[in-house]
């Protein structure tokens, strides 16, 4: 089946798929304890999407009995910290882990930006991370997960992003005065802008090869969408499916206390929001950077019946927060909730009483916030991105052009053809179950430890044998 494909890692060529082609393969297949070294800088109580992720699948993997052990930054509370994306020896530090601890897999969670991805615009092509040398002296079987890689497109937009941070002029600076200082600025401003475009621009290919490098290095590669699996597959008979990475869900569920709220009590919880069903609540919500778009909130007239709710948080690494006037005006339409970071319980009950998730990004690879939105049961609006478009071809949401019209055409008809989505939506989210995500993975670990790994039935049963999660872990 298309939606989680590891048939070419499975001998016997069966996809798992569902709950009951899951506790099949769970019975049929010889086990014992695998340990894992999970790699992410980021990991709770560091707020952040990788990180999250990466909580929730360390956790359910434990559940099914995988000794699990994670690496991160010293302000997160894994099992070895000392990682940081500023930390030039993040390779020696991984491979000391290696040889002390022995394990049987090193799973990274690759996001470039997290381990010091490096550009220089006096050396096209020339690119580096700080766990390149990692990968070149690793005696163990390593598994890579991409959280990102763009087309030349959506590349081409960082530099746009970043010169709006630094307030740089993007366009030719008009001077009122003959002011020296103001001419020498303006000169400045425009050599950086060319300098950061050039840099962009000489190193895609590189940033490109890079990532295929690392799955070519990996004994497996995991992406969560066909657009990246496409992006990145590079040719190899070393990795899960021979040429390509595996496409295996980013899991997403509600928290388990509101499991069967309502929409109506979960709308009791904010006093601010309208109650009943018969408005709609367009939800936007994480970082309020650049990269997220939110600044089309500030032009675009919201339909008569639907109310956005915005909630944002401040990017950890960056410090970085855009401010919108509109929010800051307390316009009727638009609920600001000021709440930053929230629980998982507190997420899955603002989830529940919204209709749809906005996503107006200007770059995407993937969207923990949409896969949010689909395990909540509701669909999406976003950007015309090639990674939403994919699931949006599946009638979980509807893609538009960035532009405020575009975006606002797209809530009246969702409003209009609701049931569709909301139907789709229902039908799909038992792929993103945890246990199905955390099965997957299992699956693609024995099937590397295969050949080298003695494995016994013992703990093979008809049904998943939970193991208690706070197992004890030693060296």
């Amino acid at each position: 089946m298309d939606d989680v494909d590891l048939s070419s890692a499975n001998p016997n060529n069966a996809s798992v798929t569902n709950i009951d082609l899951a506790n099949n393969f769970y019975s049929q297949t010889p086990f014992t304890s695998i340990k894992i070294l999970m790699v992410s800088p980021e990991y709770p109580p560091i707020n952040g999407g990788v990180g999250r992720y990466t909580y929730n699948l360390v956790r359910e993997l434990e559940t099914h009995g995988v000794d699990v052990y994670v690496a991160c930054d010293k302000q997160g509370k894994g099992d070895f910290v000392g990682l940081s994306p500023t930390n030039i020896h993040n390779s020696e530090i991984l491979l000391s882990l290696v040889d002390k601890f022995r394990p049987d897999i090193v799973h990274i969670q690759y996001e470039p930006g997290l381990y010091g991805l490096k550009l220089y615009s006096y050396k096209p092509g020339k690119i580096q991370t700080t766990i390149d040398l990692f990968y070149e002296k690793c005696t163990v079987p390593i598994v890579t997960t991409f959280h990102s890689g763009y087309t030349l497109r959506q590349w081409m937009q960082i530099p746009e992003i970043i010169l709006n941070k630094k307030e740089s002029l993007l366009v030719s600076q008009k001077n009122t005065d003959n002011d020296k200082h103001t001419l020498l600025s303006s000169i400045k401003s425009r050599l950086e802008s060319i300098s950061i475009y050039w840099k962009y621009l000489a190193n895609y290919r590189a940033f490109q090869n890079q990532n295929k490098e690392k799955l070519l290095k990996s004994s497996a590669g995991i992406v969560f969408s066909d657009y990246m699996k496409a992006l990145i597959s590079a040719k190899s008979k070393n990795n899960c499916s021979g040429e390509k990475p595996c496409v295996i869900y980013h899991g997403a569920e509600p928290a388990t206390s509101t499991f069967r709220i309502s929409k109506n009590e979960a709308r009791l919880r904010f006093s601010s929001f309208p109650q009943g069903n018969s408005d709609r609540i367009a939800l936007a919500f994480g970082f309020m950077t650049v990269a997220k778009g939110w600044d089309i909130l500030e032009k675009m007239k919201v339909p008569e019946n639907w109310t956005i709710v915005v909630n944002s948080s401040v990017n950890h690494s960056t410090g970085e927060r855009i401010q919108l006037d509109r929010l800051a005006n307390d316009a009727s339409n638009i609920i600001n909730l000021n709440q930053d970071y929230l629980s998982d319980e507190d997420l899955s009950a603002l989830f529940y009483a919204s209709d749809t998730v906005l996503l107006p990004y200007k770059i995407s690879s993937g969207s923990g916030v949409m896969f949010d939105a689909l395990g909540h049961g509701i669909p999406f609006i976003a950007s015309d991105l090639p990674f939403f478009n994919e699931f949006a071809a599946k009638d979980l949401g509807i893609t538009a052009k960035r532009t405020p019209n575009a975006i606002t055409d797209a809530l009246i008809e969702l409003d209009k053809t609701y049931d569709k989505y909301k139907n789709a939506v229902e039908g799909f989210k038992k792929n993103l179950r945890w246990y199905i995500t955390a099965i997957n993975h299992i699956k693609l670990y024995h099937d590397i430890l295969r050949p080298t790994k003695i494995f016994t039935n013992n703990q093979a049963t008809a049904t998943i044998v939970n193991s208690p999660q706070d197992q004890s872990k030693s060296l």
